[in-house]
């Protein structure tokens, strides 16, 4: 997806007269396949890259909101003033009832604007892999509905709490906390579903050393994620 995409005239979301947010706070990590969901759906979306200065958005700016990964801590406000802003704008979203997207570094600031301790865990965790679902998890209209456990990719050493309320989706057996649904719509991924072909290039050469990008398992991971995406945007289609 460009930035300052263009809506696509047979929108099948055409109602939306808002424009999609994705906010992104380094290079390497783009939207991937969560851009080519939503053009699938013809939902018009901007890139806002908080390394370039760009501004953080307003709430009333958007239909839905989508933050990417990066490798500071949500603790970082001191070197990267944006994410106070970006936790404010969470919680407004989520105020809203405005369907919302945080992955890794979004989703540790989607649980920090909750009201979550997000913290460092035992051990980073890098590489393929796969996370169990839940209950809820194997329920959820996300998530759900392909088995109890999702291939995923791994990318992390910070972890959350789950926020007070919120249902706990899924974990692995070195981070027990790895997704969560606040309210209808408003989902964290702590790992990454969105590598498409052209992300997994990106991160290659950026991977600590014995880290492989193996094609197969990316390609699975790929499958997956455009299930999972695909349901998000339908979701928030859907409830909009």
């Amino acid at each position: 997806m460009t930035r300052r995409q263009e809506s696509l005239s047979d929108s099948e979301c055409a109602g939306m007269a808002l424009r999609w947010i994705i906010v992104q706070h380094v290079p390497w990590e783009g939207p991937g396949l969560i851009a080519a969901a939503a053009l699938a759906r013809g939902l018009p979306a901007d890139v806002r890259r908080m390394d370039l200065g760009e501004a953080v958005p307003h709430v009333d700016e958007m239909a839905g909101l989508v933050v990417m990964g990066g490798p500071m801590s949500v603790h970082d406000t001191a070197s990267y003033p944006s994410l106070a802003a970006e936790q404010q704008l969470l919680l407004d979203a989520v105020a809203r009832d405005l369907p919302v997207l945080g992955v890794c570094l979004g989703a540790q600031l989607l649980a920090a604007a909750l009201g979550a301790r997000v913290y460092k865990g035992p051990s980073a965790e890098i590489g393929f892999g796969e996370v169990s679902l839940t209950g809820e998890g194997c329920s959820d209209a996300v998530l759900g509905g392909a088995g109890g456990t999702l291939p995923v990719f791994h990318w992390h050493e910070d972890t959350f709490e789950v926020p007070p309320g919120a249902a706990r989706l899924a974990g692995s057996p070195l981070y027990a906390n790895q997704a969560f649904r606040a309210g209808r719509r408003a989902y964290a991924f702590q790992f990454h579903v969105e590598v498409d072909r052209d992300l997994a290039s990106e991160w290659a050469t950026r991977l600590p050393r014995g880290v492989d990008v193996d094609e197969g398992r990316r390609g699975e991971v790929e499958r997956t994620g455009r299930r999972i995406l695909g349901r998000f945007f339908d979701l928030a289609c859907a409830e909009s």
